[in-house]
């Protein structure tokens, strides 16, 4: 699923961290062959399911300066995150949290939950 303009879900910020991840089915296999049987599923608290967007990433702490002259244009600095919109995520479900929009399941899950990423495009 791909956000487009005229999708429910550009309304949707993600803060920080975080990334919107619609899970898959366990039955569901990617064109390179990744899944994860029911089995793991249950027994590891994982699971897998593309991001669908994500958050602006860490905040960088800008040192407190008392300057006159310095403009108030200056804006908060991230250090971005390594997951991407579109990539196969596989997590811990403990880590995340489980919502409903508009009839549809996600899981707003922190990036240190992610184990393992799959990227269509080469490395």
């Amino acid at each position: 699923m791909r956000i487009t303009p005229d999708n429910k879900l550009k309304k949707l910020i993600i803060i920080g961290d975080r990334l919107l991840i619609k899970p898959t089915r366990p039955d569901e296999r990617t064109a390179s062959g990744l899944y994860l049987p029911p089995g793991v599923q249950e027994k590891e608290k994982v699971q897998q399911g593309y991001v669908i967007k994500a958050g602006p990433g860490y905040a960088i702490p800008m040192p407190v300066d008392d300057e006159p002259w310095k403009g108030e244009e200056e804006k908060i600095k991230y250090l971005p995150l390594q997951a991407k919109e579109g990539d196969l995520a596989i997590f811990l479900v403990s880590a995340g949290t489980e919502v409903m929009y508009e009839g549809d399941k996600y899981f707003i899950v922190p990036q240190s939950a992610i184990l393992m990423l799959e990227r269509e495009e080469d490395l």
